[in-house]
């Protein structure tokens, strides 16, 4: 079976089920050899029925007699699937979306509602070109009239628009005006970017650079970020792109390369990465000190650490040491390292454009889990900088109870830690370091994934 449409059915059945979206991509692209561009439809066909779900909810509810909760859970999927393609797709011609939506319920035992589906996405149709008629192709926009009716009140109108829980709309309105928590939404509903981090140990960005154009792909360096480079249009398959296997370079987000630019590791230092796996920064702390020195990487999860060991023999690194266990046990690094970064377990909620189904997971009460968790790893790993050393806090949330809150508790308690200003790297002057001294990086503004970023020094006299 290779039709596009049925697999990101059997895909969104399984996400419905509790998969995560992108383990039910990779199963179903598995058991089928796609061409490219249909690979590229039943990623994008699934990836955006999960992020949009809230939405296309809201039209089934809108325009069915039943509500969407109320509708057997298969034709909801089949329904999100055509509505989806109707309000999202510009490419695919409107009769196509309908045509083929009919054909997904009448293959999937939903043969005697295809009059209803049909009419249902003509019914959208209609309402969308005003007195259009039947289902003309995709209506100029200057004639197109949104049918999706939205409530006055800013938190529901912004989570109905852009498909977000009411609670993520709600925190970040509290701390950026209507306007940019808007822009923030778009930035979080476009498909994300692939950045890749050269190995300074192995090439040089222009060789990486030049490698890459001789097979076509195209990159762009971004500003600040001595490592980094920015794919621009698709890639095909990473791994057999040039300079993968010898170990040129990895892929991580610029946001997360900040992190260890931040922490400024200096060769024959000992690191300790608390929570490491899959590896990203740990990879570019070794690169940072010329793999002279040691780091210990804790998780954990052994077989996260696997991916990190596999990543660190590809890179040629050799400073790495694997410690499997939870960090908040460890008691034998006291007053050993001079650095640790805690890239702290999170919500995640700076990366969700990365994540289709981020969104529907996470909830205020796994954020207040998160929180704990992250206070108590803080509290302990502190005690493994050596007086005078550094420890940089880091999440891909921008949640102030994983961020501020965590660090405002913790400075209350630690007389002898104090937030330090980064010094030897030119931040770039997007990180916005705020009065407090964190620095935050906002998707809408900056275009990469949102960061939380703290440098703390303990003092010297602190025993």
């Amino acid at each position: 079976m290779t039709n596009p449409r049925q697999l990101a059915f059997i895909a969104l059945r399984d996400v419905h089920k509790g998969a995560y979206a992108d383990v039910a991509l990779d199963r179903v692209l598995q058991k089928v050899n796609l061409p490219d561009n249909d690979r590229r439809l039943v990623t994008e066909l699934i990836y955006g029925s999960v992020r949009r779900q809230r939405t296309l909810d809201t039209l089934i509810d809108q325009f069915a007699k039943k509500k969407s909760h109320q509708q057997p859970q298969d034709l909801r999927t089949i329904l999100h699937l055509g509505f989806y393609q109707l309000r999202y797709q510009e490419r695919i011609p409107a009769s196509a979306a309908v045509n083929t939506t009919v054909q997904l319920a009448k293959e999937n035992g939903f043969s005697g509602l295809t009059g209803f589906v049909n009419g249902l996405l003509r019914q959208y149709l209609r309402r969308a070109g005003g007195a259009g008629g039947a289902g003309e192709e995709n209506i100029p926009s200057y004639l197109y009239t949104d049918p999706l009716q939205l409530p006055e009140n800013p938190v529901e109108r912004l989570g109905i628009l852009h498909s977000f829980p009411d609670w993520i709309i709600q925190v970040w309105l509290e701390q950026l005006d209507f306007e940019e928590t808007e822009q923030l939404c778009e930035w979080m509903n476009q498909s994300p970017t692939i950045d890749l981090r050269i190995n300074p140990l192995r090439t040089s960005i222009e060789e990486v650079e030049a490698a890459l154009q001789s097979v076509g792909i195209l990159v762009k360096r971004i500003p600040h970020l001595p490592q980094a480079l920015r794919f621009i249009g698709n890639t095909g398959s990473i791994q057999k792109l040039p300079g993968f296997k010898e170990g040129w370079w990895t892929i991580q987000d610029s946001s997360a390369q900040l992190v260890s630019h931040l922490l400024d590791p200096q060769p024959g230092e000992v690191i300790i990465d608390v929570c490491a796996a899959p590896g990203g920064k740990t990879t570019h702390i070794a690169e940072l000190m010329a793999d002279k020195g040691k780091i210990w990487a804790c998780d954990r999860t052994s077989s996260r650490l696997r991916k990190l060991q596999e990543n660190s023999q590809r890179l040629n690194l050799q400073s790495i040491q694997m410690y499997t266990g939870d960090s908040r046990q460890f008691n034998q690094f006291q007053n050993t390292a001079d650095r640790v970064l805690l890239d702290a377990p999170c919500s995640g909620l700076g990366t969700m454009h990365r994540h289709a189904d981020a969104r529907w997971r996470q909830t205020p009460e796994s954020v207040r889990e998160l929180s704990v968790l992250q206070k108590e790893l803080l509290t302990h790993t502190s005690t493994f900088v050596k007086p005078g050393g550094v420890l940089v806090y880091a999440t891909c949330t921008l949640h102030p109870a994983e961020n501020e809150e965590v660090i405002s508790a913790f400075l209350a308690e630690s007389p002898d830690w104090q937030i330090e200003s980064p010094a030897g790297f030119e931040l770039p002057e997007f990180v916005c370091s705020t009065p407090q001294g964190w620095f935050k990086v906002w998707p809408h503004e900056q275009d990469m994934d949102g960061f939380f970023i703290v440098r703390l020094r303990k003092t010297n006299n602190s025993e």
